[in-house]
């Protein structure tokens, strides 16, 4: 079984002190730690190397913190930047945070602060990886999508175009919904990108990426000594976003207390920091996202009813990519155009047997999905045009059949013998399990995650029920 690879972090301050507890920390932690002394070195280290994550000092001799965030969010809008500040330039960290700066940390700072920080923006980083947003700047098309930043134009995109062209510009609560990699962040820039806030912060958080116990001081703020790391006052992400827009990712991950609390900003556009007392106003337009069936959710006791409400007021549904297959070939023009750029080839097409497999396969990773099997493919092709053989094991194997229906299932005769009906039926629905689990691995190469996709269950889950119907887990899968 492979072991994971390690997280890559650069850190970038022109103290060696510094440099050296924080790649102390960091490497016990079991990160790879490189550790550059000013924002020229750390720039020309980031165009060599794959990196994960980039903790830069605010005031470097060369280029300063400010001009290497700016730099990294025109390499690469995914990878997350957290700024460290001494405390007479805290207002300069704030405003890197309303640049794109994941967080910051106040110097000095303690381990368990820095930990977590780090443990929360490489979280993040994952998660988002799984639902990225394709680059409007790289996009050619004529409006609506050169204007939302979209590709597509299959019905159910051209709905989404409709929904935008009449609440983008309006301070509505919006709640985007649909599978992780369908794209709900891309939506979300696109209603703040166009409306009158377009120049105030758009300040994103991820719920799942963020521990249950530092959620409220991460949206709400704290005041020093509010908790034991809290070394000094910090404000939070609705302070952080006034006159602006707030993304809450994945909402459905907050616990019911948190529901609460969120629920009365909503209705109050007031909040205390964690350990405050004074009263803080706010003036956000939130846009919510969720892959979750919230109202499963809310039957179940997990989600609060009244939140679901004020979430719900201008729903946003986004279809997989699976319910859009007349936009593949516009996407596969795009991700092939940005791959031949940066891996210097020129590839210029797909066969029509590839196409084919672009077409009928399920996709359960969505848009994710897709542009990582392209850019594998495009890596690996020998000629201007993709083959089949230069597709994944995923793709070139799935079946045809884009649906798992329930196999039938010969229950003999009605007699149910001394068992009784209940032992029958369960008996008959243990029997359906295991063949729709078996066709879920077959179709996607024994790879658990894509099967619990296309199944609709949790990895977890489905790793669960593998066990108990005595179905092995590939090692590679």
């Amino acid at each position: 079984m492979m072991l994971p690879e390690k997280k890559q972090v650069l850190v970038a301050d022109d103290e060696a002190n510094l440099r050296r507890v924080l790649s102390a920390i960091l490497t016990r932690d079991g990160y790879d730690v490189h550790a550059v002394e000013d924002g020229k070195a750390a720039l020309e280290f980031l165009r060599e190397h794959h990196l994960d994550l980039v903790i830069t000092d605010l005031r470097m001799p060369h280029l300063d913190g400010m001009a290497l965030l700016r730099e990294v969010q025109a390499m690469d809008l995914q990878l997350p930047v957290i700024m460290l500040t001494a405390h007479g330039t805290v207002d300069n960290a704030v405003e890197a945070l309303k640049l794109g700066a994941i967080d910051y940390l106040t110097k000095p700072f303690d381990q368990t602060e820095i930990r977590n920080v780090v443990r929360k923006a490489l979280r993040t980083r994952d998660l988002s990886q799984a639902d990225a947003p394709i680059e409007p700047a790289a996009l050619t098309q004529s409006s609506p999508s050169a204007r939302y930043g979209i590709i597509g134009r299959s019905p159910k995109i051209v709905e989404v175009y409709s929904i935008l062209d009449r609440v983008a510009d309006s301070p509505t609560t919006v709640l985007i919904t649909g599978e992780s990699g369908t794209g709900k962040e891309l939506v979300a820039r696109a209603l703040h990108e166009n409306s009158s806030r377009k120049d105030k912060p758009f300040i994103k958080v991820n719920c799942a990426a963020i521990p249950k116990d530092l959620m409220e001081s991460e949206l709400f703020g704290h005041e020093k000594g509010a908790f034991t790391s809290a070394v000094s006052s910090k404000p939070g992400r609705f302070e952080l976003a006034d006159r602006g827009t707030l993304f809450l990712d994945e909402v459905g991950e907050l616990t019911l207390e948190m529901q609460s609390k969120l629920l009365r900003v909503l209705q109050e556009s007031e909040f205390e920091r964690v350990g405050g007392i004074k009263t803080i106003r706010v003036n956000v337009r939130l846009v919510a996202a969720t892959n979750r069936d919230l109202r499963r959710e809310i039957a179940q006791g997990a989600f609060r009813e009244d939140l679901f409400y004020r979430l719900n007021v201008v729903p946003i549904p986004l279809p997989a990519l699976r319910e859009r297959s007349l936009d593949i070939p516009l996407l596969i023009d795009f991700f092939l155009s940005k791959f031949n750029q940066r891996l210097k080839k020129q590839v210029t097409g797909v066969s029509p047997e590839a196409l084919q497999r672009l077409h009928s396969y399920g996709w359960p990773g969505n848009i994710r999905e897709l542009e990582n099997v392209l850019e594998r493919a495009v890596l690996f092709a020998d000629s201007p045009i993709i083959q089949e053989e230069n597709l994944t094991q995923e793709v070139r194997n799935f079946r045809d059949g884009k649906s798992l229906a329930p196999p039938a299932i010969d229950v003999g005769p009605v007699d149910v013998g001394a068992d009784g009906l209940k032992e029958k039926v369960k008996a008959a629905a243990s029997r359906i399990e295991r063949e729709l689990i078996v066709r879920a691995l077959d179709q996607t190469s024994g790879n658990v995650t894509h099967a619990a996709r296309l199944l609709k269950i949790s990895r977890k889950g489905l790793q669960l029920k593998m066990k108990e119907l005595g179905l092995r887990e590939r090692e590679d899968g």
